[in-house]
Formats: structure tokens, C-alpha cells, sequence
């Protein structure tokens, strides 16, 4: 059985968008080490999205490649979560921004081991192992940021206050979501959900850092409707492709 087009489309634009945001941080970061640490979190994702958008094309069977999927489409034809658009900021944000995404996403993958798709597991596989170190290198500096100088703590709940209402798209799944998940194809998000839950709810604690008690949550990403932020992602992105269609290095 496999998986539908825009399932895995939506997989690949979470990967492949917060792959560019983190590529801002090339040469910017507060430390070479993390500069580097950052850079290659966002080569794996990007080596995520290419596995996804290659096999989303496949099943669309319009002959569009990896690279047609991710220059050649306009921002309400991108599905990623409205999280991953989110500017870096400062470091606080950026980091905070990365644990809620990991958490989802080490959770997401580690379900995705068991789908009926042979290809989409395969690629979970590969991935699993990426997004557990992830999500270790994104605790660990939450915690030792909120857990840190009075100024460290500061930034983080400041950026937790404000990237907390983004957080709900992550495990609310959308209809496309819904029927993966009775196919056995995709994961379930409402599993996925307490599980969540409780690993930022104990990183949290532990960076003595508090959860907002807002509980709106703003939506629409992964059906296409998006905040400014992504227009100005695409522009830099796709700006190469879309001046100069096929060029090659």
C-alpha cells in the first residue's frame, strides 16, 4: 500500500522549509561549534526532503521532480506547519522553535517505522536516526538555556510564550492526516499528541521554563495558508531556478 501524494508532500515541505531557516544561521552562529551543529541539522533535513519530494512526485505522475516541487511552486501550493516559517530570531528562538518541531518530529518518524508504505518506512529509517539527535541537541540546549543566566532564561520564555500558539498544527491532523492514519500509512497524530505533551512538559520543568496558559492555537500551513514569512523564504529560494529554469552548477 502507499502512501497518497499530498501526505508525503506535506513531510517533505516541513523538512525542506526548516532546512532554509536553518541555513540562515551559516556563518551567523553565536559559536563556530554550533554554527556547524546548526548547518548540519539543516543538511539532514534537506537530505529528508529530497527523499520525500522525489517519492511525491513519483506518486503524483505528473513527472515532477524533487527540484520542480520545491522551486516551481507558489506558497499556497506549500504544506508545511506554520512553525518551521517562523524567523530565527534571536538564539532562544531558534532553538525553542527546533525542540517543539523534534519532539513532533521524533515521535512522527518512530511511528512511521511501521507504515504499510515500504518506501515511506524506508526512508523513516534513515531519518529516525537523524531526528533522535536532533531532539537531544534541542533539549539539551533548552534546558541548559532556560535552566541558565537570568538573561538566558529570560530569552527562552519569551520565545516559548511566543512560538507556543504554533505548536497545535503539529499533532491536529488535517484530513489528508486523518485517512493516512486508517490506511495505515501514516502516523497518528493523536497518539502522537500525549506523547508530545509529556516530553515538552518534562524539558520544560527541568529548564524551569512555564507553558503558557493560552490555549488558541493558530493553523492553516498544512492546508496552504501561511504567514507572510514564507513568501520571503521562496523568494530567496527559488529566485535562481525561476530566473534561470534547468540551470545546473
Amino acid at each position: 500500500m502507499q502512501a497518497s501524494f499530498p501526505y508525503v508532500l506535506q513531510l517533505g515541505d516541513n523538512a525542506l522549509i526548516l532546512s532554509h531557516r536553518l541555513s540562515e544561521w551559516c556563518g551567523h552562529g553565536p559559536v563556530l561549534e554550533q554554527d556547524i551543529a546548526l548547518t548540519n541539522i539543516a543538511l539532514d533535513l534537506l537530505g529528508q526532503a529530497r527523499l520525500l519530494l522525489t517519492y511525491a512526485g513519483e506518486l503524483e505522475g505528473r513527472g515532477r521532480t524533487e527540484d520542480d516541487l520545491a522551486y516551481f511552486r507558489d506558497a499556497h501550493e506549500f504544506r508545511n506547519v506554520l512553525l518551521v516559517e517562523q524567523p530565527n530570531g534571536d538564539w532562544a528562538h531558534t532553538i525553542v522553535r527546533q525542540f517543539f518541531f523534534d519532539t513532533y518530529h521524533y515521535y512522527h518518524y518512530q511511528a512511521l517505522l511501521n507504515s504499510r508504505d515500504e518506501r515511506l518506512a524506508a526512508i523513516a529509517q534513515k531519518a529516525f536516526k537523524e531526528v533522535t539527535y536532533h531532539l537531544r541537541y534541542s533539549s539539551e540546549w533548552t534546558i541548559r538555556l532556560g535552566d541558565g543566566t537570568e538573561e538566558s532564561h529570560r530569552r527562552m520564555q519569551a520565545a516559548v510564550d511566543d512560538l507556543w500558539m504554533y505548536t497545535g498544527e503539529l499533532t491536529t491532523p488535517n484530513e489528508v492526516e486523518r485517512h493516512a492514519a486508517e490506511m495505515g500509512v501514516g502516523s497518528d497524530l493523536e497518539q502522537i499528541r500525549s506523547l508530545w505533551q509529556a516530553k515538552v512538559r518534562e524539558v520544560l520543568q527541568e529548564a524551569t521554563l512555564q507553558i503558557p496558559d493560552n490555549d488558541w492555537m493558530q493553523s492553516g500551513g498544512k492546508d496552504g495558508r501561511h504567514s507572510e514569512h514564507l513568501g520571503y523564504i521562496l523568494a530567496e529560494m527559488q529566485f535562481l531556478q525561476r530566473a534561470y529554469p534547468g540551470l545546473q552548477w
